[in-house]
């Protein structure tokens, strides 16, 4: 498909979209604009309402402003609006057009590419590491690639998620529970192992018997660059292997972007309505979100071990826009001796791969020093966060240790 082809197709679907959401239902009371976290610290994005349904109405063939690139999609304008237009989608159908008809950065391309990079990297783990952490390195990389010399970075592992699963010892614990399917993302998969392994045990530990299929990315880090045709291509082959480990049981996700991709990102944005996609949209949860479930039902043990320890923690936005309350920091508080801080912060910045860029990596910055003082102010030693780029940020600009909250309740069922 050419260049042209391409950004007729997305522009077809996003004068669809205006029509299904009706841009008229807009009545500019503005409360985008005051919840947006980027417009108030910079000039190059105008807010939510002018590039979104405002500016919409006007583009008709006419190619979309570049400040709606400056959108994070963090996805509060969204939630926020009364009205119910669905503003963050709609600007990232329009970045999807403006990509197709001015083209994509090879930048943009690259970093999109997770499953790719922890492949590459695991091997090499202890120079992967060296090289990202080398200050003569990073500055070529901004300068060759785009990717900003300070932006936080994974860390490589040796060992991969699935290298665990394969060398592990059988569990000794005997199902108790029906089984459930866990889908770690490409992060849990090569960089947060320990966050991956811990949430199989802490499953297990509760009496379900864990599967893992094979399972690649879920496409998320294309859509937000522009890369409508691969994401849509990634996240239809995850949800075949999702499905192939058993029809109708829950899949757990301790990725919480990447279990919004699948709840809401894949058919709001990328336009799909596969019932496949909506099947493993509607089976999957959060992990906080699945065993809050739990102890609603009264069905989660809650034999605690204590843990004297106050705990920043921060909601990303990825997973506020789900819908789905605060379940992780109810959870920490099921833990006797956590007193857990909600930072009240909006979006601490990153943004998937959004605070990556040189060019926005200052904005991703402003973006989230709010949150950054918050827990200078209130930390012991540990940030308990959801997503995994959202921890990375964090750990990187504040230089304390960074958690996904599952890693707190495998401490408290006494499996550290």
């Amino acid at each position: 498909m050419s260049k042209s082809e391409r950004a007729d197709q997305l522009r077809d679907r996003l004068n669809n979209e205006l029509k299904r959401v009706s841009l008229d239902h807009c009545v500019k009371c503005t409360l985008c604009e005051q919840y947006c976290p980027v417009s108030p610290v910079t000039e190059l994005f105008t807010g939510p309402k002018f590039v979104g349904p405002q500016a919409e109405r006007f583009r008709n063939e006419v190619s979309v402003d570049h400040s709606v690139d400056y959108c994070s999609s963090c996805g509060t304008c969204t939630v926020v609006c009364p009205q119910g237009v669905k503003v963050a989608e709609l600007n990232s159908l329009a970045r999807a057009v403006m990509k197709a008809e001015h083209g994509m950065p090879v930048r943009d391309r690259l970093i999109t590419q997770t499953t790719l990079m922890g492949r590459m990297m695991t091997p090499v783990a202890p120079i992967a590491n060296a090289v990202l952490g080398n200050s003569l390195a990073r500055n070529l990389m901004e300068k060759v690639v785009g990717v900003d010399k300070d932006a936080p970075m994974p860390t490589a592992r040796s060992r991969t998620f699935r290298g665990w699963l394969r060398s592990r010892p059988r569990p000794t614990r005997q199902p108790t529970r029906g089984p459930v399917v866990f889908f770690h993302g490409c992060a849990g998969g090569y960089f947060e192992v320990e966050a991956a392994i811990k949430a199989v045990e802490v499953l297990e530990h509760i009496g379900f018997r864990v599967l893992v299929p094979k399972q690649g990315c879920c496409g998320l880090a294309e859509q937000s660059n522009g890369l409508f045709e691969q994401a849509t291509d990634s996240v239809r082959s995850l949800v075949a292997q999702l499905r192939s480990a058993g029809e109708g049981l829950t899949i757990v996700s301790t990725a919480g972007s990447c279990a919004g991709m699948l709840k809401h990102e894949a058919h709001e944005i990328l336009g799909l309505h596969d019932p496949e996609l909506l099947d493993v949209g509607a089976r999957t949860r959060d992990i906080s979100e699945f065993l809050m479930e739990l102890h609603d039902a009264g069905e989660l043990p809650t034999d605690f071990k204590r843990i004297d320890l106050r705990v920043p923690y921060h909601q990303p936005c990825q997973v506020r826009s789900q819908g789905i309350g605060m379940p992780a920091a109810d959870l920490l508080r099921l833990i006797p001796g956590i007193e857990v801080v909600e930072s009240g912060s909006i979006c601490c910045g990153i943004a998937g791969t959004y605070g990556l860029k040189k060019e926005k990596y200052e904005i991703a910055q402003a973006v989230g020093r709010s949150l950054f003082e918050m827990v200078a102010d209130t930390n012991q030693g540990l940030v308990a966060c959801d997503t995994e780029t959202c921890r990375w940020q964090i750990e990187k600009s504040t230089g304390v240790r960074t958690v996904h909250p599952i890693v707190l309740l495998h401490q408290a069922y006494g499996l550290s």
